[in-house]
C-alpha cells in the first residue's frame, strides 16, 4: 500500500498557511495512503476521477465527483484510494473557516465550482501569488459557504444484529439474498430486520442495497469494466436492470457516467438522490502511521 506524502510543502505543525487559500492536485495510485494527521487550516477534498476516501476517527467518508469532502482545521484524518484517482484539496487557513462547516461533511460541486477546480488543476504546481489568482481561490472558497450540505448516502448501524447484516452485504454485493433469507441468516424475523433498517438507516434494505451497488459500480466502471460484467458481478439479471437503477439514483447511464457526462439539475445535484456522499463504518489502516 503506497504511502503518499503531502500535496502542500508546509509543515503539518504549522500554525497557519502562508497565504489565506492555496490549491494542490495529484494523480494519487490504486491503494494509496496520505498516513493520520491533522492540521490547523481547513481542507476540502475533490476527486475528478476516482472515488477519494477520507478516514476520520470511526467512519469513512466517500464522494465521487460529484461531491466533495469538507474538513474543518485540527481534524485528525486519513485520506486513501481503492484505485487510481486525480484529486486536489483546497486548503483554507482558520481566520477564513467560521463560515464553513464546524464538522466533516459532504458538500455539492455545482457546475462553476466544477469548472473552477478544473481551471486551477492545469495551473502550475505553485504559481506565484497574484491579485487575480487569489481573487479566483475567494470566488471558489464563496462558492463552497453557499454549496449545498449532503447528509449520509450509505448509512451503517451500530447494533450488532443490523450491522453483521450490512457488513455481509457490502462483502459480497451481489448476494441477492431476500429480506427474509437475511432475517434467517442473522438469526431473528423480518419484522425486527426491517424494524431495526428504518430505526438505523432511514430506509428499507432494498434502497440500502441499491444504493450500495451504485458505490461498488462507481470504481468498477471507471476502471473500465463492462456495463454487462458489472451488472453480473453486482447481482443482475440483465444489464437493462442495472442501468436503470444505475439511472435512477445517479441521474446518468453507467456510460455516461463513466464519461464524465453526467445529467444533472440546474443546481448540479443529482435527480433522485439526496447525495452520493457516503459514511460508513472504517475498518482500521493497515498502513503505517508516522
Amino acid at each position: 500500500m503506497p504511502i503518499l506524502q503531502p500535496k502542500l510543502d508546509v509543515p503539518l505543525s504549522s500554525p497557519n498557511l502562508p497565504v489565506p487559500i492555496m490549491f494542490r492536485s495529484a494523480v494519487a495510485p490504486a491503494e494509496g495512503v496520505y498516513p493520520l494527521h491533522q492540521h490547523a487550516w481547513g481542507e476540502f477534498v475533490y476527486s475528478f476521477r476516482g472515488v477519494m476516501e477520507v478516514k476520520v476517527a470511526n467512519h469513512h467518508y466517500l464522494a465521487p465527483p460529484q461531491y466533495g469532502v469538507w474538513l474543518p482545521p485540527n481534524l485528525k484524518h486519513v485520506g486513501l484510494n481503492r484505485y487510481e484517482s486525480h484529486h486536489c484539496s483546497l486548503y483554507v487557513g482558520p481566520q477564513l473557516c467560521a463560515a464553513l462547516p464546524a464538522t466533516p461533511c459532504a458538500l455539492t460541486v455545482g457546475p462553476l465550482v466544477r469548472a473552477l477546480l478544473d481551471h486551477l488543476r492545469q495551473q502550475p504546481p505553485a504559481p506565484p501569488a497574484s491579485p487575480e489568482g487569489e481573487r479566483l481561490l475567494q470566488v471558489l472558497l464563496d462558492q463552497l459557504v453557499l454549496a449545498p450540505r449532503a447528509g449520509s448516502y450509505l448509512p451503517t448501524s451500530e447494533d450488532p444484529l443490523l450491522g453483521n447484516v450490512l457488513r455481509l452485504l457490502e462483502a459480497h454485493p451481489g448476494d441477492n439474498r431476500s429480506l427474509p433469507e437475511l432475517a434467517r441468516a442473522a438469526h431473528t424475523t423480518e419484522r425486527t430486520l426491517t424494524r431495526r433498517c428504518q430505526r438505523d438507516l432511514g430506509m428499507s434494505l432494498a434502497e440500502w442495497r441499491q444504493r450500495l451497488r451504485v458505490v461498488k459500480a462507481m470504481p468498477l466502471l471507471e476502471a473500465g469494466q463492462t456495463v454487462e460484467t458489472v451488472a453480473l458481478d453486482l447481482g443482475y439479471g440483465s444489464a437493462s436492470a442495472f442501468i436503470t437503477m444505475f439511472k435512477r439514483l445517479v441521474g446518468a447511464t453507467p456510460d455516461e457516467y463513466r464519461k464524465g457526462g453526467m445529467v444533472r439539475s440546474h443546481t448540479g445535484v443529482m435527480p433522485d438522490a439526496a447525495s452520493a456522499f457516503v459514511t460508513q463504518n472504517a475498518p482500521q489502516p493497515t498502513a503505517p502511521v508516522p
